[in-house]
């Protein structure tokens, strides 16, 4: 079994928000992918998380520095960003979240991508992926907020036991809303 730091079980977890578009940012329209996490996680945790949101737009050093500044300084332990996956030149959030993180999980964006295809047939152009900076998860989520809560489902049964086995803090949910695993010892 993971060894559970206990001392974190008693604190918010941090988890950093961060959408990822020139016109949000910009206040051309309202951000609504990034409210769309915040509820999502709302609806999954029981235990006491607290969201670091940045709206920022789609320039890599940026999203490179804000990454870092949401593990480093903010002391996230979760990062999850929406927007920037897609093919063209201005998406670029997987080339700064590649280059931000130490190890890639690229079972995370294989996932999403395979549950997104049970919807829209473009998922293929999606470029989401998932990374490890020091003891934190990076996951890019696409910019829509239904397809957001499609692949958080999809993916997040897994993002406890890892942030377990990376001593983080211990993310309890509603298992009604959301089921997670950990193995039973």
């Amino acid at each position: 079994m993971a060894n559970i730091n206990t001392e974190n079980q008693q604190h918010k977890a941090r988890i950093g928000i961060v959408t990822i578009s020139d016109r949000a940012s910009a206040g051309v329209y309202e951000d609504i992918s990034g409210q769309a996490i915040i509820d999502t996680f709302t609806d999954y945790l029981t235990s006491p998380w607290q969201a670091e949101y940045r709206l920022i737009p789609d320039e890599k050093d940026l999203i490179e520095k804000t990454l870092c500044e949401l593990i480093d300084q903010a002391g996230c332990a979760l990062v999850v960003t929406t927007g920037g996956t897609g093919p063209s030149k201005r998406d670029v959030t997987p080339e700064a979240t590649e280059a931000v993180c130490d190890r890639m999980m690229p079972g995370f964006g294989e996932l999403m991508r395979q549950e997104s295809l049970k919807y829209v047939p473009t998922a293929i152009l999606s470029r989401q992926t998932a990374g490890l900076r020091g003891n934190s998860l990076i996951i890019n989520l696409p910019g829509k907020p239904s397809a957001i809560r499609q692949c958080l489902d999809a993916v997040f049964p897994a993002v406890p036991y890892c942030l377990d086995l990376m001593n983080g803090p211990y993310l309890q949910t509603n298992e009604a809303v959301m089921k997670v695993f950990r193995p039973k010892n």
